[in-house]
């Protein structure tokens, strides 16, 4: 079977006990995440075999970092271990109408201080036939910035498909630096993942009739938003989820699909929210391992909305969801009751 890459960054992940605030909290819980690392363990937990990029310092904190990895069968074989820290993020989760906190601590991270050089990408790619990654990872640094653009290149040059979550980070960087480097990398992208506020704050496309602090979303607005993504872009696919906050616990979660001028929208779940960090990674997952199980574009929006959901009830940023579980939601079984 040939793989699945994706390249970013993992990072420890500390956080309160429960619903503590930062100030509350006398110890903090530790585990690693990262967008595109959760989507490799996503994939791998659905039978895919996917392949994990980045680099990672020769000590024991990336060496754990790894074996977590591992843990989920992930290949970590292209790893490059040098530099001298773990990027590093704190969560505080939300409650009500409290918002989620997260602060970071990821500057001359081993991934954001990487050179070019450190990745043979024509060897990378070439067992490969999918590759991923998010907005995050060139924000990171501008090194990080030329070897994503490097990997999308080869990427190409090998005709692998190439999916690209939006994911801004107003923490990471600037819309205007946004906007500039991502725009470069779009010519790569096959398929775009966003959500409600990607398109508007990385390339200023704004859907109309459309208030995300209150919830009102407008097909028709996200329509256009797509319309003038592929436009501009040439995708062959957008995806956008739709999430309607009503507090930080509960959600209505659904997506669009964008494909040959047609848009195609999923169900809608109310979401009671355990833990929403890797939602949007769990949705692209969801979304590749449909494309790639020769599911039409409707079962695999169907298939990705529902991994998403269930994610939304896991701790930590991993999704750890069987197929079986999701196509289970997807199929029409949102009751939650005891399964024996």
């Amino acid at each position: 079977m040939k793989k699945i890459i994706t390249f970013g960054e993992i990072m420890l992940r500390l956080a309160p006990e429960g619903y503590f605030r930062f100030v509350q909290a006398d110890s903090f819980g530790a585990s690693y995440g990262g967008g595109e690392a959760n989507v490799a363990v996503s994939l791998a937990n659905f039978g895919m075999d996917t392949a994990y990029v980045t680099k990672l310092p020769k000590n024991e904190i990336g060496q754990a970092a790894i074996n977590k990895l591992r843990e989920f069968g992930v290949d970590t074989s292209f790893i490059v271990r040098g530099g001298s820290r773990v990027g590093i993020y704190f969560l505080e989760k939300g409650a009500s109408q409290r918002p989620s906190k997260v602060i970071y601590d990821r500057a001359h991270s081993a991934i954001a201080d990487a050179q070019q050089s450190d990745f043979d990408w024509k060897n990378i790619f070439k067992e490969a036939f999918w590759f991923h990654f998010t907005g995050i990872t060139p924000a990171l640094s501008d090194n990080a910035a030329a070897i994503t653009e490097d990997a999308c290149k080869a990427a190409k040059e090998a005709g692998i498909t190439i999916s690209c979550d939006l994911n801004y980070r107003k923490n990471l960087w600037s819309q205007e630096k946004a906007e500039k480097v991502m725009g470069s990398l779009m010519k790569y992208v096959d398929i775009c993942i966003a959500n409600e506020e990607d398109a508007s704050d990385v390339f200023g496309i704004c859907a109309e009739d459309t208030n995300i602090s209150s919830g009102k979303i407008s097909h028709a607005g996200y329509e256009q938003v797509a319309k003038a993504m592929v436009q501009r872009f040439n995708f062959k696919q957008v995806a956008i989820t739709l999430r309607e906050s009503l507090s930080a616990n509960d959600n209505n979660w659904a997506a669009m699909l964008f494909s040959d001028g047609t848009a195609l929208y999923s169900k809608k779940y109310a979401v009671h929210i355990v833990d929403r960090v890797g939602g949007g990674d769990s949705f692209a997952a969801g979304l590749i391992y449909g494309m790639l199980n020769k599911m039409n574009h409707q079962e695999s929006l169907e298939f990705a909305v529902a991994a998403s959901c269930l994610k939304h009830s896991v701790e930590g940023d991993f999704n750890q969801i069987s197929v079986d579980e999701v196509k289970r939601l997807a199929d029409g079984d949102a009751s939650g009751r005891v399964q024996r």
